[in-house]
């Protein structure tokens, strides 16, 4: 055993922006600091040696928190890979295209550069020709052809990769985990906030359950997004469930009390028809919800099965807590702990559902979205009971 085996795996930062409550803030001063608060216990096993920053704003955190841990700070993705010294230095990086000053497209998506970060990073893994770890916060891009791209050079260069929300592991209220096979007719997932932003979350609050369906995830064929009046009428029409809404509101810690119609004055729907046949949608009802939930239909059972999927308001925002620890036992390991197939397909539905909401609910056939996986046997997540 060399020496680099004994080490802290050495890690680079990759930011957009670092300020307060940003999510470089919640997930990396996670690995200077580590976070216990609640029943969460981070303590890293590994190191971040590097950073870089896309912007800095006003508020910026990264000065400080650089000169009390030590950390240099790069003016470029490869200084940071290779802490200056033109060949590859760090055993994995986190790359957290989230936040600061990046303009909207016409279907009202965020450009944020999170290729540009993955196609910097992979060039210098190329060059050295050892993969490291990466981990992409979020969506893979706000482009199918993007994220698609991103995925097959990890492939290519062998790159354990992995991504996503903090939402598949954070507590659930009531306690709730489906085994693999679990058999599921229908399922809803509901959303608050920005349709692209939040919307992301909420399909991965769909994903992490609806993936666990007999026969594993065969992708989604089909996607139409409905928004206003139409989202209505088609519960009413049976093309999601009312029962399964109610189901999942009813198990929010903090009611917003009121008929959902009344209070939400902009519905938006995300209908999605996956390979094998399954149906599900995600509502996102800013006005009514004020947290994600997700509920289902399970063949043979009378009532629905329904859950809040809980985050902490506020500071720590400790549901990051598991986040980062999945993402820190990747750097050691140099495995994935969920695949980064969920978040693939996930970036998909999106790309495909914002385009189909600019052009007036349109739906879509999404034979490129035939992405087939496996869930995980095991699902990480907090327990509500704990």
């Amino acid at each position: 055993m060399d020496e680099r085996d004994r080490m802290p795996p050495r890690i680079a930062a990759i930011v957009t922006e670092y300020r307060e409550n940003s999510h470089a803030d919640v997930i990396i001063t996670k690995f200077l600091e580590g976070c216990h608060e609640l029943d969460v216990r981070f303590q890293p096993q590994s190191r971040i040696v590097s950073m870089y920053t896309d912007q800095v704003p006003d508020k910026d955190l990264s000065r400080g928190f650089a000169e009390k841990h030590g950390v240099p700070i790069y003016p470029t993705i490869a200084g940071a890979l290779t802490l200056g010294t033109g060949e590859l230095a760090v055993d994995g990086a986190l790359l957290i295209g989230e936040h600061g000053r990046y303009p909207y497209n016409e279907k009202g998506q965020h450009c944020y550069p999170r290729r540009r970060f993955f196609e910097e990073a992979a060039a210098v893994i190329r060059r050295a020709g050892r993969p490291i770890p990466l981990f992409n916060d979020k969506h893979l891009s706000y482009t199918w052809a993007d994220a698609e791209w991103m995925y097959d050079t990890a492939r290519e260069l062998k790159i354990p990769f992995m991504a996503g929300s903090s939402l598949p592991l954070t507590w659930r209220k009531p306690e709730m985990a489906l085994d693999r096979g679990a058999p599921m007719e229908e399922a809803l997932a509901v959303g608050f906030g920005g349709v692209e932003s939040y919307g992301f979350h909420a399909l991965e609050t769909l994903q992490c359950m609806v993936e666990r369906r007999p026969g594993g995830e065969t992708g989604v064929r089909a996607v139409q997004a409905l928004s206003g009046d139409a989202v209505w009428e088609a519960g009413d029409e049976g093309r999601w469930s009312w029962e399964l809404l109610k189901a999942a509101l009813a198990t929010s810690p903090d009611p917003v009390e009121g008929e959902v119609k009344e209070l939400v004055k902009q519905p938006v729907a995300f209908m999605l028809e996956y390979g094998d046949g399954f149906r599900a949608a995600v509502l996102m009802l800013k006005g009514k919800a004020r947290e994600f939930q997700f509920a289902t239909r399970i063949a043979g059972e009378t009532e629905p099965s329904a859950a809040t999927f809980w985050l902490q308001r506020g500071k720590p925002h400790a549901h990051f807590g598991l986040l980062s620890d999945a993402i820190d036992q990747m750097f050691v390991s140099g495995k994935p702990t969920h695949p980064v197939e969920r978040t693939l397909l996930t970036t998909g539905i999106l790309d495909r559902c914002m385009t189909s909401l600019f052009e007036d609910d349109a739906r879509y056939e999404t034979p490129e979205l035939a992405i087939t996986y496996e869930a995980p046997e095991q699902p990480r997540h907090f327990s509500w009971q704990s």
